[in-house]
């Protein structure tokens, strides 16, 4: 010990404060001013720096006297010795003179205590308080490696009172005696010793010195933190964590890291620790390793900057983690039960708390006893969390020292807490090190936790359930720390002087005298003197064998689901080996399959391992090819799912048999079945092989010390004792070596050293053999295996930092198909595995203590034994490329589609499962149809995957899945398992927007560039550079594919020529117009209020020579622009204008003046607006001209035009682009009126707003006599002067309650409810927060229903403008106008493309979800946003439908006018016009809306090249999803069905059609597309358009029909639009994958299945029974609904009597016809007729009532209309039948006048068969007509009667029907040739004979 005073060296400057009591601070340096002894001690150097520490916060001056204070600070040396430096500090009054004085000697000495020295060290001063007097600190220290806290507290306390209190002792002869009294033994003894003051002190020393002695540290820990917090402490130490103290008392801090340090036993914390840090040394706090610090609070602030510390503050009671540092938690159920178990210990009330009777007395422990029970917890805890440690050790070497390992993985996995981070963390940190070469060691002193380990964790286990078993327990290991502790608690009397109280304030009688350093050195040696006589003492330790404890099998695998391996599935494994060892092979092949599934479990694959070790004979089994395979494909099956740690060892048992199992494969060639297992990760992790080769050293090393027992006598004695050896452990074998090491002579001693190193050396070139074996690639040109391995291109880097391996993981990922060897020109294998080796062999030798010659021996070895192996491969691989491929299954060809062409065949792969369940058998049951093997097709349409289930369980189905290249994505690569042989192939992920998802890998055939050019050939079709190379154009061109242009035929002013000269002249127009809109002037204001010349207004034509900017036309009308004209007047919009009367085109094409809207011309160069039709509505007092300067204010001049018009209420819908700034905006923000020299866009408002205008009032119900516009249906009641006047004013969104309050003040009327009906209207939000809530939810109604539109405001605009809200801003109201802005919030398209991306995601997940069910799905759905989309289209749509129908026109004005607009439309008019709901009408409506207002069809779906950046925006599918959602909703009211729909959805993406190709009609003319359809009658073969297709389909099948169909004819539909009423459409889910999408109808259709008669074997019938899988087969064609069934029944009875089949649409409208006859006699339908219905007016899916419960119902009840419900079904059918008959542009030329017709047989001209055909006699046109069937429009040919010479009875010819009699032919004979017919029986033929006859006699 060293005894040393210290004194307070002030600084220079004394600083004075304050006024009245003056006080002065300083900062000082403390001086060391005596140390006894003078010199070290030999074995214990003086502390270094020791001042800092006896003032922590500073050397300073005070004011006033303090009481002293102690407390024990602890220093680390350089050998990681603890000092323990207890300071009693105290306070003199500094002397002028001393400022002067210099430093006085530091004086020293030392005495030999028996355990090390104990020291101390006082600083003076002392003064009486006089006012201006400073006291300056003296410290007294005693620093010692014992720690003794109360000793040296009495000491140095006993050293102040003899100097304070004046007591007549020796102050030296005192510190002689502190420093020579000699200190006990550790081992529980206990010594009294005195320092010769008339004191008594007794030390005690504890019972083990491994076990931390604690006192109270703990207990007051908890107290402080309490459990949470010391918890999370207590595992950030563990997982080195930096954690850091804060308090304002020295002693806290230093007792709650002796605290924290006494939790971390049994290991230890090795980390910097210091309990007290000083205020000089704060910058060790931003160090970069872990710690454990103290530090004063009053430096608080200075630790704030610290992101990565832990930060406990003491006196708060708080634990601050920061959000970047993660402490992983203890595994449950340990982290629960600790937590349950100390609050059982702190707070034993807590149990009693709720108890009726609480006993009256609680027994609480002492503190001391407190701190023991919690420590005893905690060793429960590391018992628990470390049980079977010992099982995982392996002994490398025993002599000359032991060196132990520990096999993490072994342990983590025995246990099942791989996941586990909190433990991975432990077991590889520092302090477990340190657990494991001190605690591994066998042979040693075994202290508590060696037992409880051991012992007690059964017990543990066993009370888990039984708290208070738990608690008795706790107290027991609470009492042996106890004792530890305090071996003699009777004995502990100490007897010191204390000073009096207060005594520090009483002027001190001196300073601390200046001690004389002989006397103390006098003693010093006298003592020494006195113990050289004395023997040294000497403490024996009592060694032991360490036990082991229980083996770790007893603790139970933890595993669920189908991994648990039953009993019957290890005897299949078993089975299937012996069947492959007896070379039964059809046996084996029949189970491997479930051999293969049953090795997911980990006792499958140690069975595997197990018995396949029974099959080797001498290390090596030769295997024939078909075995060899077998045994091969089921180790990698074992191998894919060990993690690269190899936990369960799996690895580890297959290792010896990957060099043991081989096949010959010529004469002096042999493969090893390591060549084919090589790609599984775990070969190039370095810590696999360490284990693995520590583990076989052990047991070498066993062995070597087992043989000797061979010599024993006799054979018996030998062999009872080898059995005993055989069950001892190697630990076992270690701790007996070790026992008699000290008795062996030296040369015994040398010669075991030698044994054992030779051992380890002989087993590191075994591994270097076996690790190049593992290592190198059977084809070492072959890369791509090392590429795989993280393990050898970067182990340089790899490290054990989390920081650095998360860092090199991401690095390694972005680099991967880069990285590798392939840099290096001769991609260096060898090289890297030499590399692997050499730094594997270094590692593992130095620490086994392998010598230095040996080692450069291994070096020399390594790439000799690799380039030997690379030369035996070599040969292996020549020979392995000779052998019969192995029969893989036939490629399966896909079918292609008229027209389509392969462009790459077939790439061998393998279909693998994704996020999927349906196709792998998962939840839902039924096969395991995926992983499939077969090829991947790429053709000029498609990507087509066909092939066979891998599971040979699952039968011969064929598997198709393909999807359009046009749909492609996102194309990514991946790298994969292939699901049979396991091996690491490349791999492609291909995602479509018809939510296909293709996830293959290929085959080991298909080389790199196969793949690659595979990929390369997608990419260039999926993004050709031009629209003319997508499929749907070079479909029906020549059959050359290069030749882009096809060649038409030149039919006069062909259509082509016409399209291009109106192109021509369009550009022309253009290009003039951008030259003169530079120069222009605007017209003066007269030129718009009189009307234009009457010349102008009636005749269209195309000028040449065009005014400044206007397009007047002038009279002349060229041929070509006739025909220009005429193909606009035919297009889609132009017929729907004349169906809604919105303006008519007569021969002259003059107007009707009355009517208030015309068609314009104005664009039919396409020179205002690009994107719009030729022909627009626009109201009829707007001028052409004007038109230009409307168009200037709206975006891509899209100005408002009408698209449709209410039939009853005559509101109309139009639709604009967005407004540029200037539009109706400016408008309202500019007040004052512009005047006539203003700029052009100022013009161009007015324009506009004149505009608007002439929309208002073309409306009839808003234009009255007195001009003033006020609403006709408003009664005069109403009309009070109170009314305010109609204005244009903005409903604003962000205040509802003023919109609401202006509504109350104006009386309600009429304007109370959308609709006629009575509905009640209590609706209290206004548009506003209706749309602008993002999911409706303010809107009082249930379900979403419609709210009323008359909530608008009491007295409707008669314009509403939906805009969008962030353009409408700061618009001020204008009180002159009569429309009103609704400013709405709407999505743009790239969130409608964002939300898609995730939907696709959600409903095609590329891998399975982390938690199975359909959660995470609806989850992911909710993600996406993509239904909270169409909740927002349906909203807007039916506000628009309700303004619509109460008689308010809307202009709907939104972004471009192209994407939203565009849905909202047409969503509108759906709703409203029942005529869109049939095939036809929604036919005209997506021409109408989507393709001739020029929707971007290629720029959303990113059709080429160029739009390849801007990606798939399905704008149409989500309009398609609206109307399925309304279809759902209203199933009565649509006559298509919604496989309708999705046929749309697929074929819109899939550019299979022209249809849906380019963005506006100026495009389509531009190519020379929009006319062809018309004018070029084209073969049958292909169809150019969607809807010719549809047509044709339809005549064929009534797949596109509904059969439900019965529509109200007045329906306005109004659908629920909350997301609870929203379905997910299955478009999105379903999948066939039988024979892929089956939107293309002609691949549909598989092969007939084969009637029962004609059965191929010919045995007996089978039975019709057919299992249907739900992912597998496409239900609605399996199991059609009964109609679908009937009408085929139907046509399949016709085809076998002989008659041609009937249209299914006859068949069906003769039923319906039929059943209204039925209805009709009593006049009213039934309700339960199948075909009519005549429910009321609302008639919502039945569906929607089922979920909604009463609320729902309640509410359809009153959404009765007013119109009677008795009007009969039939009445409505024939109104509809009329209407839509009148307005049908697609009836035949040839206006239908049948006088007779029916079926005949027609012998074809010369050489041809004879045909069944529809004949049609008419009289009108005195012709015989006919059709190929009844409903075909198309006449097949025609036979003029004026021609007929005779009609007469005929012959049967060659190929007449067999059946039918002879007198039912007869021939027609006319001037130029003889046609032979055959009726279908012999009265018809005569009705056939006499009605032609007739015909000829009438003429």
């Amino acid at each position: 010990m060293a005894l040393m005073t210290l004194r307070a060296e002030c600084s220079a400057s004394v600083i004075l404060l304050g006024s009245a009591s003056l006080s002065g601070s300083g900062e000082g340096q403390g001086q060391i001013l005596q140390r006894f002894p003078e010199k070290d001690w030999e074995d214990n150097p003086f502390p270094q720096g020791i001042e800092l520490f006896c003032q922590p916060s500073g050397w300073q001056l005070c004011p006033e006297r303090n009481p002293p204070t102690f407390f024990v600070a602890v220093l680390t040396d350089i050998n990681s010795e603890r000092h323990y430096c207890a300071c009693l500090t105290f306070w003199e009054p500094v002397e002028p003179t001393q400022e002067a004085v210099g430093t006085k000697d530091a004086s020293e000495r030392e005495e030999e205590a028996d355990e090390g020295g104990w020291g101390q060290l006082s600083p003076g001063a002392a003064a009486a308080a006089q006012p201006g007097q400073l006291f300056a600190p003296k410290t007294l220290v005693l620093v010692s490696r014992l720690d003794h806290t109360e000793v040296f507290r009495n000491s140095l306390g006993l050293i102040y009172t003899i100097h304070v209190e004046g007591l007549n002792v020796g102050l030296e002869s005192v510190i002689g005696n502190l420093l020579t009294c000699t200190v006990p033994l550790a081992g529980g003894s206990q010594r009294t010793i005195s320092l010769g003051a008339g004191d008594r002190q007794v030390i005690q020393t504890p019972l083990a010195d491994s076990l931390p002695v604690s006192r109270c540290s703990v207990a007051l820990l908890f107290r402080q933190l309490g459990i949470t917090n010391v918890l999370s402490l207590f595992c950030a130490a563990l997982t080195e964590h930096k954690v850091l103290f804060l308090s304002r008392s020295y002693q806290r801090l230093a007792d709650a890291c002796r605290g924290l340090l006494a939790l971390l036993f049994p290991l230890r914390y090795s980390f910097t620790y210091v309990p007290i840090l000083p205020a000089q040394l704060l910058e060790v706090l931003s160090t970069p390793t872990p710690f454990i610090i103290g530090v004063n609070a009053a430096f608080q602030a200075e630790t704030q900057e610290l992101l990565d510390v832990i930060v406990a503050d003491l006196d708060g009671g708080t634990v601050a983690v920061p959000e970047c540092v993660h402490i992983p938690p203890l595994p449950e159920p340990l982290q629960s039960q600790t937590h349950s178990v100390l609050s059982m210990v702190l707070d034993p009330e807590l149990e009693l708390a709720d108890l009726a009777f609480p006993p009256s007395m609680v027994s609480t422990s002492s503190l001391k006893m407190q701190d023991k029970e919690l420590r005893a917890v905690f060793l429960r805890l590391f018992a628990q969390l470390l049980q079977g440690y010992r099982w995982c050790l392996h002994i490398v070497r025993i002599h000359p020292e032991p060196v132990i390992r520990f096999h993490k993985a072994a342990f983590l996995g025995q246990r099942g807490l791989m996941e586990d981070d909190f433990l991975m963390k432990v077991l590889e940190g520092m302090a477990f090190a340190g657990f494991v070469s001190e605690r591994g060691v066998p042979y040693r002193p075994t202290d508590l936790f060696d037992e409880l380990v051991a012992h007690e964790v059964a017990r543990m286990r066993a009370d888990e359930n039984h708290p208070q078993r738990v608690l008795r327990h706790v107290q027991e290991l609470a009492e042996q720390l106890y004792k530890n502790e305090n071996p003699y608690p009777a004995v502990a009397m100490h007897k010191v002087q204390r000073p009096g109280e207060a005594s520090h304030l009483r002027r001190a009688p001196r300073p601390f005298p200046r001690l004389d350093e002989g006397t103390v050195q006098w003693i010093v040696d006298q003592a020494a003197a006195k113990m050289q006589g004395a023997p040294p003492a000497v403490k024996a330790e009592r060694k032991t064998t360490v036990p082991s404890g229980p083996p770790m099998t007893a603790i139970l695998e933890r595993c669920s689901g189908p991994q648990v391996n039953s009993a019957r599935r290890l005897e299949v494994v078993r089975n299937c080996i012996s069947y492959v060892f007896e070379a039964k092979m059809l046996e084996a092949k029949k189970l491997l399959p479930a051999v293969l599934r049953a090795l997911k479990g980990r006792a499958a694959r140690r069975c595997l391992a197990q018995e396949l070790h029974v099959h080797v004979q001498q290390n090596r089994a030769v295997l024939d090819h078909q075995q060899f395979d077998f045994v091969v494909r089921m180790m990698n099956c074992c191998l894919q799912d060990c993690t690269s740690l190899d936990e369960h060892g799996i690895a580890a048992a297959l290792l010896p048999l990957v060099t043991a199992f081989c096949r010959k494969l010529s004469p002096g060639v042999t493969q090893f079945a390591y060549s084919c297992v090589q790609e599984h990760v775990v070969w190039s992790t370095p810590q696999f092989w360490e284990a693995m080769f520590y583990g076989d050293v052990q047991t070498h090393i066993r062995a070597l010390y087992l043989e000797p027992a061979e010599d024993r006598a006799t054979s018996q004695e030998a062999a009872e004792v080898s059995a005993q050896e055989d069950e001892r452990s190697a630990l076992d074998v270690a701790a007996e070596q070790r026992r008699l090491w000290p008795a062996l002579s030296r040369e015994k001693q040398q010669e075991l050293v030698q044994k054992e190193e030779s051992t380890v050396f002989s087993q590191a070139i075994h591994y270097a053999n076996r690790m190049s074996y593992l290592l190198l690639p059977l084809d070492s040109s072959k890369s791509r295996l090392l590429r795989e391995r993280a393990g050898l291109g970067d182990l340089e880097s790899a490290s054990n930092s989390l920081v650095t391996n998360s860092m090199a993981g991401s690095v390694a990922e972005s680099y991967d198909t880069e990285s590798g060897f392939e840099d290096a020109e001769t991609c260096d294998v060898a090289g890297a595995v030499v590399r692997f080796i050499n730094r594997f062999v270094d590692k593992v030798c130095t620490e086994s203590g392998v010598t230095s010659e040996h080692l450069k021996g291994l070096h020399v070895m390594v790439p000799d034994i690799v380039q030997m192996h690379i030369e035996t491969l070599e040969a292996v691989h020549r020979e392995s490329k000779r052998l019969p491929p192995i029969q893989k299954p036939k490629l399966l060809r896909p079918r292609l589609l008229p027209g389509e062409e392969c462009v790459l065949d077939g790439l061998r792969v393998y279909l693998l499962p994704d996020g999927r369940e349906e196709g792998t058998g998962g939840s839902g049951g039924g096969p395991a149809l995926l992983p499939a093997e077969g090829a991947v097709f790429l053709t000029t349409y498609r990507v087509i995957f066909t092939g066979m289930p891998t599971d040979p369980l699952v039968g011969e189905q064929v598997v198709v899945r393909s999807f359009p290249l046009a749909a492609l994505t996102k194309e990514k690569r991946i790298s994969v398992q292939t699901p049979v042989d396991q091996l690491l192939q490349d791999g492609l992920q291909l995602r479509s927007c018809t939510f296909q998802l293709l996830k293959m890998a290929f085959d080991e055939e298909v080389g790199s560039d196969s793949a690659e050019l595979f990929r390369k050939q997608l990419h260039k079709l999926r993004y050709p550079p031009d629209i003319r190379s997508t499929f749907a154009f070079t479909l029906g061109s020549t059959q050359t594919p290069s030749r882009p242009a096809r060649i038409a035929k030149d039919k006069g002013p062909s259509l082509k020529t016409l399209s291009r000269n109106l192109v021509k002249n369009a550009k022309k127009t253009m290009g003039r117009q951008h030259v003169t809109r530079k120069k222009y002037s605007p017209p003066g204001w007269e030129h718009h209020s009189q009307p234009p010349p009457e010349d102008q207004e009636d005749e269209i034509s195309v000028s040449e020579e065009l005014e400044p900017s206007t397009l007047t036309p002038s009279s002349a009308l060229k041929p070509s622009d006739r025909m220009t004209m005429s193909s606009l007047v035919e297009r889609a919009c132009c017929r729907d204008y004349q169906r809604l009367g919105l303006g008519t085109l007569s021969s002259s094409l003059s107007r009707a003046k009355s009517e208030p809207f015309r068609i314009s011309p104005v664009n039919r160069m396409y020179a205002i607006c690009r994107s719009y039709p030729g022909l627009l509505i626009v109201p009829q007092s707007i001028q052409d001209n004007a038109l230009q300067r409307v168009s200037r204010c709206y975006r891509q001049n899209r100005f408002p035009v009408v698209c449709w018009r209410s039939g009853h209420s005559k509101a109309v819908l139009l639709r604009s682009g967005g407004l540029h700034g200037k539009g109706v905006v400016g408008l309202f923000k500019a007040q004052n009126a512009p005047s006539p020299g203003q700029s052009q866009a100022d013009s161009s408002s007015v324009e506009q707003e004149k505009y608007l205008q002439a929309v208002v009032s073309s409306m009839p119900r808003y234009a009255d006599a007195s001009g003033r516009n006020t609403l006709s249906g408003f009664s005069s009641a109403h009309m009070g002067s109170h009314v305010p006047s109609p204005r244009a004013r903005v409903t604003t969104l962000s205040n509802p309650m003023a919109a609401s309050a202006s509504r109350r003040t104006a009386p309600r009327g009429k304007w109370g409810s959308v609709r006629v009906s009575g509905r009640s209207s209590g609706l209290s939000t206004d548009v506003g927060s209706r749309l602008a809530s993002r999911d409706g939810l303010s809107t009082p109604q249930a379900n979403g229903a419609p709210a009323d539109a008359g909530f608008l405001r009491p007295q409707r605009a008669a314009l509403y403008i939906i805009g969008d809200k962030a353009q409408l801003k700061g618009v001020r109201q204008d009180p002159l106008q009569q429309w009103e802005l609704v400013p709405i919030e709407v999505f743009e398209a790239r969130q409608v493309k964002a939300s898609f991306k995730k939907l696709l995601k959600a409903c095609v997940p590329g891998c399975p979800a982390t938690e199975p069910g359909p959660a995470s799905f609806l989850r992911s759905l909710e993600d996406s946003e993509w239904l909270i989309q169409i909740h927002k289209l349906l909203e807007i749509s039916v506000l628009v439908v309700g303004l619509l129908d109460a008689g308010s026109s809307v202009l709907v004005s939104l972004e471009d006018g192209w994407d939203i607009t565009t849905q909202v439309v047409s969503l509108v008019q759906l709703l409203s016009d029942p005529f869109y709901r049939t095939l036809e009408g929604f036919r005209l409506l997506v021409e109408k809306e989507w393709l001739s207002f020029g929707h971007r069809f290629s720029h959303r779906g990113a059709h080429t090249l160029a739009g390849q950046s801007s990606g798939f925006t399905p704008v149409f599918l989500q309009f398609l999803d609206c109307v399925y959602q309304v279809h759902l909703q209203f199933p009565m009211e649509f006559e298509f069905s919604q496989f309708y729909l999705k046929f749309l959805g697929y074929h819109h993406a899939s550019r299979r059609f022209r249809t849906f190709l380019l963005d506006s009609d100026y495009e389509r003319i531009e190519l020379g597309l929009l006319y062809e359809e018309k004018g070029e009658r084209r073969g049958q073969l292909v169809c150019r358009s969607v809807w010719e297709y549809v047509d044709r389909l339809s005549k064929r099948t009534p797949v596109f029909y509904n059969y439900m169909y019965a529509p109200e004819d007045t329906e306005v539909l109004r659908p629920y639009s909350n997301v609870s009423n929203l379905k997910v459409w299955d478009f999105y889910t379903e999948e066939t994958l039988a024979e892929g999408p089956p939107y293309d109808w002609e691949l549909a259709q598989g092969p007939p299945e084969p009637s029962e008669e004609e059965r191929p074997d010919g045995g007996a019938p089978q039975s019709r029974r057919r299992v249907v899988w739900p992912c597998y087969d496409s239900r609605p064609r399996v199991q059609p609904d009964a109609i679908s069934r009937l009408l085929e029944e139907l046509q399949r009875l016709e085809t076998e009597l002989g008659r041609p089949p009937e249209r299914w649409k006859d068949t069906w409208d003769r039923v319906k016809a039929a059943q209204r006859l039925e209805v009709r006699p009593d006049g009213r339908g039934t309700p339960s007729s199948l075909l009519v219905s005549s429910v009321p007016h609302h008639r919502r899916s039945l569906g929607v009532y089922l979920q909604e419960g009463p609320m729902g119902s309640t509410l359809s009840l009153s959404l009765d209309s007013d119109q009677s419900s008795s009007s009969t079904a039939s009445a409505r059918q024939a109104a509809r039948r009329s209407t839509s008959t009148l307005y049908s542009q697609f009836q035949t030329a040839e206006s239908e006048n049948r006088s007779y017709e029916g079926t005949l047989y027609k012998k074809g001209a010369f050489m041809k068969p004879w045909k069944a055909r529809w004949f049609v006699l008419d009289k009108t046109k005195h012709q015989l007509r006919y059709y190929d069937h009844r409903v075909d429009t198309e006449c097949k040919g025609v036979i003029d009667l004026a021609e007929v010479e005779a009609v007469g009875p005929g012959t049967p010819t060659m190929g007449a029907p067999k059946t039918v009699d002879e007198k039912a032919f007869f021939d027609v004979k006319t001037t130029r040739r003889v046609y032979c017919f055959c009726a279908q029986d012999v009265p018809s033929a005569q009705q056939w004979v006499d009605r032609i006859q007739s015909c000829l006699s009438d003429a």
